[in-house]
Order: C-alpha cells, then sequence, then structure tokens
C-alpha cells in the first residue's frame, strides 16, 4: 500500500513539499524520481510521481485523482488535559477515529503543572495529529484549537452533546446514542479529578447531556476512544 502525505496546495497538475516532511522522504526513505506516493491537499486526494528531489524539497507531478470521499460525520473532542503520554495517545487514537476538531481543555481539576506546559507541547501534538492522519490515509488533517476553559469551550451548537460523567444516575453513552440521527457531534471528556460541580453546570445550560461508559472507572485515553468508537457506529462512517 502506498504512502499518503500532505502537501499544501495543487497546482497546475503538480505538488511541492517542504521543510522536515521532505526532508523525512529524501533523506529518511530515500524517494527517488519516478517513485508513487498519495497526497492529498485537505480536500482531495491525487497520485503523485516524485519528478525531483533536493534536500528539504520534494516536487511531484500529479499523475491521477484518488477516490477521496470524506465523513459526512462532523466530531468535536473536548479533551481535558491529563498526563502528556496519555493525551498524546488519546490524539493519535481520536484521529484514527476521523474526530476532525479538537479542544484541549484547562479543567479545574487538571495538574497546573501540565497547562503551564501546553504552549510548548502544541507544535508537538500537531505532528502527532498530522503523521496519524497520514497513517490512517484521511484525506483532513484534524484542527487542534488553543487551550480552552470547560466553560468557554461549551457552548451551544448544532448535533449531540455528550459530556462523559461517572455519575450512577446518568443513562449510559448506548442508550443515549440509540436511533438518534445526526451529522455532528461533540464529545466533552474531563480530567483525571472528574468535573467541578461548576464544569456540570456550564454544559447543561449548553445543551449538554451527561452519558455514563458503564460502572468501571476508565483512564480518559480510553474512555476517549471507547466513546469515539461508540459514536462512529452509531452515527455512521
Amino acid at each position: 500500500m502506498r504512502r499518503r502525505f500532505f502537501v499544501d496546495q495543487f497546482k497546475n497538475q503538480r505538488a511541492v513539499m517542504e521543510g522536515e516532511a521532505a526532508h523525512h522522504l529524501g533523506r529518511v526513505l530515500r524517494a527517488q524520481p519516478g517513485q508513487l506516493y498519495e497526497l492529498s491537499d485537505g480536500t482531495s486526494v491525487w497520485l503523485g510521481r516524485i519528478d525531483i528531489v533536493n534536500r528539504d524539497r520534494v516536487e511531484f507531478e500529479l499523475t491521477e485523482p484518488l477516490p477521496s470521499e470524506a465523513s459526512h460525520l462532523e466530531t468535536t473532542l473536548l479533551l481535558s488535559v491529563v498526563k502528556f503520554d496519555a493525551f498524546e495517545w488519546a490524539l493519535e487514537k481520536a484521529t484514527e477515529l476521523g474526530v476532525t476538531r479538537i479542544v484541549p481543555l484547562a479543567a479545574a481539576r487538571s495538574e497546573k503543572a501540565l497547562l503551564a506546559a501546553v504552549p510548548k507541547r502544541a507544535e508537538r501534538w500537531r505532528k502527532i495529529l498530522l503523521e496519524s492522519s497520514q497513517q490512517c490515509r484521511r484525506v483532513q488533517v484534524p484542527v487542534l484549537e488553543a487551550l480552552t476553559k470547560p466553560e468557554k469551550a461549551f457552548t451551544p451548537q448544532e448535533g449531540l452533546r455528550i459530556l462523559l460523567s461517572e455519575s450512577p444516575d446518568v443513562k449510559p453513552l448506548r442508550e443515549m446514542l440509540t436511533g438518534v440521527h445526526s451529522s455532528m457531534a461533540v464529545l466533552a471528556v474531563g480530567p483525571e479529578g472528574g468535573w467541578t460541580e461548576g464544569e456540570f453546570a456550564a454544559a447543561r445550560e449548553a445543551g449538554f447531556a451527561e452519558a455514563s461508559l458503564g460502572k468501571l472507572i476508565l483512564r480518559a485515553e480510553t474512555a476517549v476512544i471507547a466513546s469515539l468508537a461508540s459514536i462512529r457506529f452509531a452515527l455512521g462512517p
């Protein structure tokens, strides 16, 4: 199976890759003129033949368009910042599960030292999203928003809005998804210490419904995968 890479644009039946990605393709993968790769500009996908390979620049000739049907489902993940190894694993898997947009949350019970380090990690996180998108052959890379407080992120929006909760008296996610038809979904996942009452109140005011993943207490990254997989199964590919 051919590898897929992202480029800025297609122009005059050509595409150019520069910088770190070009260096990786040319120097690490030892790409040669004549080799074929799949290329996406975020809208469409073409088969590209390498024409010229330089140190930090690879030029392609576009040979034919490839099928690039995008999912009709737009999903936003509001993910509270947790320990970075778990957070980054969740980013990778959320990308594989087709999430459209990711908003890191500075929840009240997120560790303050982690929140302070978020700006320095943003570029690394975008690289994770890019590489994961290439690996699972997406057409678009998920959008990574800036760190936001939950109260600001919990705004009234179209579509299904779900807030994961450990409360024993809320509906199971499977029941909430039964019979639902929507092309938009927003999922909010709390920090290790859980949501505060103020955050619950802000979410309810914005129209979020609380949902449970069962009696077991899941880690945040596990909850992300279980929930996104359930949403995609219920609402479509």
